[in-house]
């Protein structure tokens, strides 16, 4: 009979051990998936405020809507997108005259955090920026999306 109890408590032991196993590869998991929403997040803000920014820095083009995931009904919006060429601003703009549009103070910490978020846009393809600091929408390259890669 002792050598039954003894297979049993091996068993419980690797049952045991695997068990942590998969406890450990779970929280692995949760962590990359929380760190991909959170991407994922900061993608579609940073999309919703360069519309935002945008729309406000042209005239509004009456029956365009913007693609900020949350116009409301009868607000009058204007597309980050509209235009055959994406020319929506003027000209390039700098950090220090998006941020009060943004509602942040214009303090030196807001401008440069708003910069460094501004240049990792033009490394991912959504700004372009010719002159260093002047930063304007992206033009489009070989008919790709500025979302595909």
């Amino acid at each position: 009979m002792g050598s039954l109890f003894e297979e049993l408590e091996a068993r419980e032991a690797a049952a045991r051990t695997r068990v942590e196993v998969l406890k450990a590869e779970l929280a692995e998991v949760s962590g990359r998936l929380s760190a991909a929403w959170e991407g994922l997040d900061r993608l579609r803000i940073a999309r919703e405020t360069v519309a935002e920014v945008l729309a406000e820095m042209t005239p509004q083009k009456p029956g365009v809507a913007v693609d900020a995931g949350r116009p409301t009904a009868g607000e009058p919006v204007a597309s980050a997108y509209a235009g055959a060429e994406r020319q929506d601003a003027p000209g390039p703009v700098r950090a220090k005259q998006i941020v009060p549009r943004i509602g942040l103070p214009a303090e030196t910490g807001k401008i440069e955090g708003t910069r460094s978020k501004l240049k990792r846009l033009v490394d991912r393809g959504w700004l372009d920026e010719d002159t260093p600091g002047m930063f304007a929408p992206a033009r489009r390259r070989g008919g790709a999306s500025p979302n595909s890669r």
